[in-house]
């Protein structure tokens, strides 16, 4: 592979990835050669720029090369400098098959997880902020990250977008991958297992596929709902489970929904994820909100060391953006680089400016009304009987969920929550929040009816 090739290779792939990509992600990177072992090493001007491609290009990009040089087998990124010279030719590179960029500044060393999906190096324990929604999913990563007994196989973390599932998925490795070096660790999405093993069926290769996936002492897969309704893959899939199962290897599994919510997923498999631990990662409260701002505030302290915070604009943006932590964090990279680039004050007038549309589809649209009916559906019963007077069991815990979610879903106050609910007093409605507050960590059946009349609201 020449860099004659490489540059041949850049115009097929800006019609693939489309012209902005290109322009974006791969135009800056710098063909530095091939590496014994079929290693392409590309320069890159950041850490940041590597994993990007890597993660989101990697899998085409090696096509593409390999296509042209069959000995390409591996991508490496590294960030360009001037000692950046070709590896020695004696150099014994380690045996791989994808994608790999290198690791960011502050990563833990030794990011090879091949021939998996590359970690993150921003996704550690120690950056994971802790809270009452994630507190039992983080605990449960910190257990299974030991590399000790397995105690509970597979463990299956679900949640919504934004939550922290891959975080906690990257963590794990991360910490498998230090504490216990001996373990065979594969860390990789449902769609590269489809991947791989469609490549397998087409190269005829099963039975290496077969051999490396049920040689691994951890693996980890990512989005697992992706493989529902393709047979081929849920079989095989199956099949491995059930081979490291019965080897006494540990499972880890992540998804958007619980495992009885996963459609066109075989009652077999949705059987043996569930037969483990399952923890759901439940929607982000303010307090947690917060912590994740404030804990962003303190890294972007370093880089923006002159910035001026004003009071009041990370609990404005722990109020306003509810749904989704990585809109939340976009929202304040967003802008503390605005206004470093105005050399502004971070104001709430400046705040306003530079994230009205973040802010514009943040907005809860949901209704008072909307939330009663929902929540009168699900407990079966009367509208009437939700906002009426009557306080039997039967009517007011249901009614402390409508309330609940009118807090959590509407930019209503207090006083005209009670209002919509009989003419009740806001203090009602204060210690109906916080009641439901403390059941949903108490009670699972609570958890589950939130968070369901959640999803249908906000669907």
């Amino acid at each position: 592979m020449t860099k004659d090739q490489w540059g041949a290779l850049q115009s097929q792939l800006s019609s693939t990835i489309g012209e902005n990509n290109y322009k974006t992600w791969i135009e800056p990177m710098e063909f530095h050669g091939v590496e014994p072992g079929g290693v392409a090493v590309f320069n890159v001007p950041t850490n940041f720029i590597g994993t990007y491609v890597s993660q989101n290009f990697g899998d085409i990009l090696l096509a593409k090369l390999s296509g042209m040089d069959t000995d390409v087998r591996r991508l490496k990124f590294q960030v360009a400098n001037a000692d950046t010279r070709p590896a020695p030719a004696q150099q014994q590179p380690r045996p791989a098959t994808q994608a790999q960029p290198a690791p960011a500044a502050a990563a833990p060393a030794n990011s090879d997880l091949l021939p998996g999906a590359p970690l993150d190096g921003r996704f550690t324990f120690d950056s994971f902020v802790v809270g009452k929604p994630n507190e039992l999913a983080h605990a449960a990563a910190k257990r299974v990250a030991e590399g000790g007994q397995v105690t509970f196989n597979p463990l299956f973390l679900y949640g919504g977008v934004g939550l922290g599932k891959t975080h906690l998925m990257h963590a794990i490795a991360w910490d498998l991958r230090n504490n216990r070096p001996d373990l065979n660790v594969l860390y990789l999405s449902a769609e590269q297992f489809m991947y791989r093993f469609v490549q397998a069926l087409r190269e005829r290769r099963m039975m290496d596929f077969k051999e490396l996936f049920r040689s691994v002492d951890v693996l980890m897969v990512d989005d697992v709902q992706f493989i529902a309704g393709k047979d081929s893959t849920q079989e095989e899939f199956f099949h491995t489970f059930n081979a490291l199962v019965d080897q006494n290897k540990q499972i880890i599994i992540s998804a958007d929904r619980a495992p009885d919510e996963i459609k066109d997923l075989e009652n077999r498999i949705r059987s043996r994820l569930q037969s483990g631990l399952v923890v759901d990662l439940h929607p982000t409260d303010y307090e947690l909100r917060l912590g994740i701002l404030q804990s962003k505030v303190q890294n972007y302290r370093e880089q923006y060391p002159a910035l001026q915070l004003d009071d009041g604009i990370l609990e404005f943006l722990a109020h306003r953006i509810s749904t989704n932590v990585r809109v939340l964090e976009g929202a304040l990279t967003r802008l503390f680089a605005f206004a470093s680039l105005v050399g502004q004050p971070i104001t709430m007038e400046l705040t306003q400016d530079c994230l009205a549309d973040v802010l514009r589809a943040s907005d809860r649209k949901i209704s008072i009304e909307e939330i009663q009916r929902k929540v009168a559906e699900h407990y079966h019963i009367r509208l009437s009987d939700l906002i009426g007077p009557k306080r039997v069991r039967n009517f007011a815990r249901p009614r402390q969920v409508a309330m609940y979610l009118c807090k959590q879903l509407t930019a209503r106050s207090l006083p005209e929550i009670g209002r919509r609910f009989g003419g009740r007093d806001h203090t009602t409605v204060m210690h109906g929040v916080k009641r439901i507050e403390e059941l949903r960590t108490q009670d699972s059946q609570i958890a589950d009816d939130v968070e369901l009349l959640r999803r249908a609201l906000e669907a």
